[in-house]
């Protein structure tokens, strides 16, 4: 089935500056050359510790090259011009990011690759698209790696699992209680994270940790629980549940304690809104176009098959779910939302009042008794892109069990169009709201914290939102902002930073490390790393 709406259109620039005469001018030596100073602080021994941010993860994979290109990695090579020792990182085999388990990519059996390639841009018929790189990786999971590693990041690592003992146990993988790339390097099979990372006696640490907390229900379209209660086990959350902010904190408070037990000295990061991301800010609510030759035509039968639902809507006092798609306009899409009133059975009783058949009309309640089409206030999540006017395969199964003739129920099933799309490719205004008060109350502990372990601080949460609104200016001219795939600042998973992006946080960490401890680290220039892999 053919799309119903154009695919956004995907611009890019690539300047290569090129001078005329690369004949190298004589300099001169500075002669009052400045001296890097550690300040108060000891940087000899220095461990980074939290998820994917900190491993380096960009394009929707860990791979080699992302790793080099990890804020860690570029503070070390800061430290090390006052006295920093190396700096080791449990790299993957290879620039794939893919790997196996037993061999195996799909160990778990679900029809998908467990730790998948990352994404590249592959040029289709309708425009560029991020699309997993082919082959298969390299990196076997079971293969132990030697260590101790001084980035110390897991990916995918929530607060709590960060402190929990055999997450990189092989066995606990069968049983979901363990991490794979801390299956990698973990020294034990009853190692922690924070365990291996402490035993390591760092001088200085690094801690950013708890995105995921919150970050996983948001890109599951608050699919999840938004966990209230504090007795509520952690052990029993769901991946895509949000963390009560009494567990983060006895989380957090716990690693701290350990890093700093041997008087180490550390930075500590919060966590920035995840909505301000491009995963969220993608894809526009109405995206639905009449001058696409697929969709345009259809409008006036869709409005007419709509009409005697949206007389219903009315009666039932409800007018603002009507679905209405603009014939001059983009439309927006149709959602399932389910903190609605569910108006099913009004809708399938007023129907047959009006004469509907009693199987139409409870057909057409069920679709439609949580559904209104979404506004300016909905975030689509950046893949509800591949399922937008799409035929949605278990929605045409279900309705053909109904008793619907495949033809009526393909009619009835295309997403976004004639089935609402499902909570996964929405976050809605209600579970927004989930989102900013966790993030308000996880964000009021980190920064306590910091002043109870007196640590430096980064607001990476303001940086980020600066980073959306004006973007940050670089010393060529250019402007790195939050553009998905042209703005340099993020990769095109939509989540995480590009190897530019992690360059401008490597030098708010770097500002906050001088200001807390009179270092005067010069930084690093995110001109020297790219803010798109080509290839």
């Amino acid at each position: 089935m053919k799309k119903f709406y154009a695919l956004l259109p995907f611009l890019g620039l690539f300047l290569i500056a090129c001078s005329d005469d690369d004949t190298p001018l004589p300099t001169t030596p500075d002669p009052d050359p400045i001296v890097i100073t550690p300040g108060s602080a000891d940087f000899t021994k220095y461990v980074a510790v939290g998820n994917s941010l900190t491993a380096g993860f960009s394009d929707n994979a860990l791979f080699s090259s992302g790793q080099a290109a990890s804020f860690p990695n570029m503070l070390a090579s800061n430290f090390a011009l006052a006295g920093g020792g190396d700096f080791s990182i449990p790299f993957m085999a290879d620039d794939l990011g893919g790997a196996t388990i037993n061999g195996q990519t799909d160990a778990n059996m679900d029809g998908s690759p467990d730790i998948g390639n990352r994404l590249i841009l592959q040029f289709t018929a309708d425009g560029p698209a991020p699309t997993p790189k082919e082959g298969v990786g390299t990196t076997e999971i079971t293969t132990k790696l030697t260590g101790p590693f001084n980035n110390m990041g897991v990916p995918g690592a929530k607060s709590y699992e960060l402190l929990a003992p055999g997450y990189g146990s092989l066995a606990g993988l069968a049983v979901g209680a363990a991490n794979p790339y801390f299956v990698r390097f973990s020294s034990a099979e009853d190692a922690s994270v924070i365990g291996d990372a402490a035993a390591q006696a760092p001088s200085f640490f690094s801690l950013w940790a708890g995105s995921n907390d919150i970050l996983l229900y948001a890109t599951s379209g608050g699919s999840g629980t938004n966990q209230l209660d504090p007795m509520v086990s952690p052990a029993t959350y769901a991946r895509n549940d949000i963390t009560n902010p009494l567990v983060l904190a006895g989380a957090l408070d716990g690693m701290l304690q350990a890093l700093t037990a041997g008087g180490a000295k550390g930075v500590i990061a919060n966590i920035p809104s995840v909505t301000d991301i491009p995963f969220f800010t993608t894809v526009p609510f109405a995206p639905l176009s009449p001058e696409n030759p697929a969709f345009g035509p259809q409008i006036p039968v869709l409005n007419a098959q709509f009409a005697g639902l949206n007389l219903v809507f009315q009666a039932l006092m409800v007018p603002e779910r009507q679905f209405i798609f603009s014939e001059s306009a983009a439309s927006a899409v149709i959602i399932k939302d389910e903190d609605l009133p569910d108006l099913s059975a009004q809708i399938t009783g007023a129907l047959m009042m009006n004469g509907v058949d009693a199987a139409t009309a409870g057909v057409t309640g069920l679709l439609y008794g949580q559904a209104r089409q979404a506004n300016e206030d909905d975030l689509l999540v950046l893949t509800s892109q591949t399922a937008i006017a799409q035929l949605n395969e278990e929605a045409f199964a279900m309705l053909q069990g109904l008793g619907l003739p495949p033809e009526t129920a393909g009619q009835l099933a295309v997403n976004g169009v004639t089935f609402p799309l499902e909570d996964q490719w929405v976050l809605t205004p209600e579970e927004q709201t989930a989102v900013a008060d966790a993030l308000t109350a996880y964000n009021q502990t980190i920064s306590a914290l910091a002043t109870q372990y007196d640590l430096a601080f980064v607001d990476a949460n303001a940086l980020l939102a600066e980073l959306k609104a004006t973007g940050f200016p670089l010393p060529d001219g250019s402007v790195v902002t939050s553009t998905f795939g042209t703005g340099g600042g993020f990769s095109l998973d939509g989540v995480h930073p590009a190897p530019r992006g992690y360059a401008i946080l490597a030098n708010a960490f770097l500002e906050a490390i001088n200001e807390k401890y009179g270092s005067n680290f010069p930084g690093v220039n995110p001109l020297d790393f790219t803010g798109l892999y080509i290839d």
